[in-house]
């Protein structure tokens, strides 16, 4: 079975000549950018890879453009910030020999903070499908996470995704910022509004559930970090609901 990796980017200067290394098992690589505007486009026609910039609009919509540009049956999706590690690629080259009546496979991603392994904090059960047929499976949903629906039957996959996502702490920052914003935008969208309760409350929820419920503290002292930054998020989302709709209605 041939493949096609899609990597979709936007500013991944940093990470996308390794993104694109990690796939170079793949029979055809399709970068879908969002007009970058560092040298990721520079840095990707380097490499033997199908370009296409395309205005963002949504992950969802994003993703499944490229998609359909795709020549293979077989799609492997690599966030730019996602590695695939050599096991793994010897795990999906030998699952499409013989794919029995699956249609996609989920994947366990081990994350990685300020280069540290993260073992807890809530992402010690993260698993994405990465892998599955073009004509079974597509993304849905607007907001960040957007999800595949699969018409059929979804395994696992043994080896895992190694998945640097936060760089440093402004990184960190500056992307929940970014999904903040979209996620308000959404809530917006469907008439909601941020209440005391969703500026007092669920912020330090949220960090509870992170740093007790989901052993964040086994961490070290990145965990406390990432629990007080995902805090954050909530509360940065809801205020920028509040500005959207002091500003606008």
């Amino acid at each position: 079975m041939k493949i096609t990796a899609i990597i979709p980017t936007l500013n991944e200067a940093i990470h996308i000549e390794d993104a694109i290394k990690s796939v170079s098992f793949a029979d055809e690589i399709i970068i879908i950018d969002s007009y970058s505007t560092d040298d990721t486009i520079a840095l990707a026609k380097k490499q033997d890879v199908t370009i296409i910039q395309r205005v963002f609009d949504d992950y969802s919509t994003q993703k499944n453009f490229a998609i359909a540009k795709a020549k293979h049956e077989w799609i492997y999706i690599l966030d730019a910030d996602e590695r695939v590690t050599p096991a793994l690629r010897e795990e999906i080259l030998d699952c499409l020999k013989d794919p029995l009546d699956f249609v996609g496979f989920h994947i366990h991603r081990t994350f990685y903070f300020a280069g540290k392994k993260i073992n807890y904090s809530g992402f010690q059960h993260d698993k994405v499908m990465r892998l599955f047929r073009k004509d079974k499976c597509k993304y849905n949903g607007k907001i960040v996470h957007e999800r595949i629906e699969a018409q059929g039957e979804v395994g696992f996959l043994k080896n895992e995704i190694e998945h640097y996502t936060y760089r440093n702490y402004d990184h960190f920052i500056n992307k929940l910022n970014r999904y903040a914003a979209l996620k308000a935008q959404i809530l917006y969208n469907n008439n909601k509004r941020a209440t005391f309760f969703h500026i007092l409350i669920k912020p330090p929820f949220k960090f509870f559930i992170h740093y007790f419920i989901r052993l964040g503290f086994l961490d070290g002292f990145p965990g406390f970090i990432i629990s007080a930054v995902l805090s954050y998020g909530v509360l940065a989302r809801y205020i920028k609901l509040w500005l959207l709709k002091h500003n606008l209605d």
